[in-house]
């Protein structure tokens, strides 16, 4: 039974949810291999905002996710919602009204609701999602990299740089993270990304954020 569950889930999602997917398919590819000189100015400025991003308690977002593996594959909504390092990630399919949340820590035991026969726990949340609903999301890299952020831990030899100094790839914890479209700052808002892609192997995940809200209630 679980089995069947966990072929269902993709196939019912990529085929009910097309327009979303095709909205995020249709998108163009990774922007080309070019080395960017990043002036010293742009660097100040890419700390700033590295730092100011950083010193935020809270944030969440609201946007639309594609993931694939293999021949499998869904889109839906994804929203994102962090308390420093606590995070509640609900994701649903509008046309069937199902839907998922996860929440637990960074790093922690995760659980996974809206399950059929209940909710579900364990130690990985990237794990606990994919054995649930076969969906492979990075979960422990994407607070950082949705917020145009480099893995603390990780190397700088790991990162391309735009001309403003912003992460334009990464490859960490085994993910090729490719930045294909920026929010450009504003009065309210840093720059932030507006358009990722993860892949890993044959995993993808597109992510297309329609709503930054960077004070949270």
């Amino acid at each position: 039974m679980r089995s069947m569950y966990l072929r269902t889930v993709p196939v019912v999602l990529a085929s009910l949810l097309m327009s979303a997917c095709t909205s995020l398919g249709t998108q163009q590819g990774a922007p080309p291999a070019v080395a960017y000189s990043v002036s010293p100015a742009a660097e100040r400025a890419e700390a700033a905002r590295v730092q100011a991003l950083r010193a935020l308690p809270a944030w969440a977002f609201q946007g639309r996710v594609a993931v694939s593996r293999g021949k499998d594959g869904g889109s839906g909504r994804l929203d994102w919602k962090q308390q420093v390092h606590r995070y509640q990630i609900q994701l649903s399919a509008p046309v069937t009204r199902q839907s998922w949340v996860l929440q637990g820590e960074g790093g922690g035991p995760a659980r996974l609701d809206g399950l059929q026969g209940g909710p579900r726990e364990g130690d990985d949340a990237r794990q606990l999602l994919l054995d649930a609903t076969g969906w492979d999301i990075p979960v422990e890299g994407l607070p950082d990299w949705t917020r145009g952020l480099v893995l603390e831990r990780s190397s700088e030899s790991a990162v391309q740089r735009d001309a403003q100094g912003r992460p334009r790839r990464l490859q960490q914890d085994g993910w090729d993270v490719q930045y294909l479209e920026w929010q450009p700052a504003s009065d309210d808002l840093p720059a932030l990304p507006r358009r990722i892609e993860a892949t890993r192997g044959d995993a993808k995940v597109r992510v297309v954020i329609d709503q930054w809200d960077l004070a949270p209630q």
